[in-house]
């Protein structure tokens, strides 16, 4: 039998990527260090989900550790490799830098030096918009993204440039994603949509920083789960853009749209726009589709529609976390 590697398992797309390839019928190594960096009990809440599956092993892994990564891969047999397991967000890589070099270039360059040691060809790798900052929309993967403006962003490309070292040397196939805004059910609490939610919800004061005309290219989970699979096909070498490949969506927009599925009214605070933040994502997403034959399915409208629903549904955990 051998396996689908996914790292930060426990993370938001680490856990629909790998219920994904279960309910296919794969068989899963989940891996994943459980960092504090958000309340852990949402990633409990997703393992939970993950452990219901026979052919699902999880592993608390923190993918620095080379010598108990390469333990694991001696003694299951891996087919490749979905590195979703990174250190995220912008304006928190400046409180931690070092976290962010260990936990997104020495994790990746781990998994690269094992990849050739154990055979294994392909490799998918989590990357991100941030590394656009600064660039005209929408966004292409061609553009010249060498002046990062986070550590975060930094640490993004430094792994992206890694990957294509150990692809050009040693001939292994890498599909790397930049990923736009990605949201849904079960959503990471450091991010815009949950905190949102919750705010609303308790009748609390949503904190916006900038004057929320700011805009994203809001991608739903599932589309995000399921473009990633589909990187799984032999491609050599590429960077490839997964967004919502529409109009950018402002904040306002979005709050609008929560206050009337949970029919409350938002209380807002305006706050002191980050300088490292982005004013607008938007991906171009026409390689997805020519490569990978993908697009997003599922309307901003319905997306935020069933995370609401998901968050009624299991309003005590909502509550119970800290954001």
């Amino acid at each position: 039998m051998s396996y689908y590697l996914v790292t930060g398992v426990a993370g938001f797309i680490g856990w629909k990527v790998a219920e994904k390839l279960l309910l296919e019928g794969n068989s899963v190594v989940g891996v994943d260090n459980l960092s504090p960096f958000y309340d852990v009990r949402l990633k409990h809440w997703r393992l939970k989900q993950l452990q219901k599956f026979s052919n699902f092993r999880f592993f608390n892994l923190d993918l620095s550790n080379f010598s108990a990564l390469k333990i694991l891969l001696e003694f299951y047999p891996i087919k490749a490799i979905i590195h979703l397991a990174a250190q995220a967000g912008v304006r928190q890589s400046f409180e931690n830098p070092q976290i962010s070099v260990e936990s997104n270039i020495v994790a990746t360059l781990n998994l690269l030096e094992l990849m050739k040691e154990f055979r294994i060809s392909k490799l998918i790798l989590a990357s991100t918009s941030s590394v656009y900052a600064g660039k005209k929309i929408p966004f292409t993967e061609n553009l010249k993204v060498d002046n990062p403006l986070s550590v975060y962003a930094a640490t993004k490309r430094g792994a992206e440039l890694l990957a294509y070292t150990y692809h050009y040397f040693y001939g292994l196939d890498i599909t790397v994603f930049r990923y736009f805004t990605v949201y849904g059910p079960a959503g990471r609490p450091d991010m815009s949509i949950f905190r949102f939610i919750k705010w609303i919800y308790e009748e609390r004061t949503i904190e916006i920083y900038g004057d929320g005309t700011q805009a994203r290219d809001f991608t739903y989970i599932d589309d995000i789960a399921e473009g990633t699979l589909l990187g799984l096909k032999p491609l050599g070498y590429e960077i490839i853009n997964l967004g919502g490949g529409q109009n950018p969506v402002s904040i306002n927009q979005i709050i609008e749209l929560l206050e009337t599925y949970l029919r409350k009214k938002a209380k807002k605070l305006y706050l002191p726009f980050h300088k490292a933040d982005l004013k607008v994502t938007w991906a171009d997403i026409s390689k997805a589709k020519k490569l990978l034959g993908w697009e997003p399915k599922v309307s901003l409208e319905e997306g935020l529609r069933r995370t609401v629903e998901w968050s009624l549904e299991n309003i005590n955990l909502i509550r119970e976390i800290q954001v």
